[in-house]
């Protein structure tokens, strides 16, 4: 589960740099950032689960 949310961060930080996304806080192309932050929060908290359920 997360190697295909890191995949989807990714394209989303990509599509971000060439075309803003227009979403309130990624209006601007260096706002790419936000959405690796993101991604470091959905993975961790997707790891988090994961071991926790086990």
């Amino acid at each position: 589960m997360s190697k295909a949310l890191s995949l989807v961060i990714v394209a989303m930080m990509i599509i971000q740099i060439i075309k803003p996304l227009g979403v309130p806080g990624l209006r601007q192309r260096r706002d790419f950032w936000k959405l690796a932050v993101a991604a470091l929060a959905a993975i961790s908290l997707t790891v988090i689960l994961s071991h926790a359920t086990v």
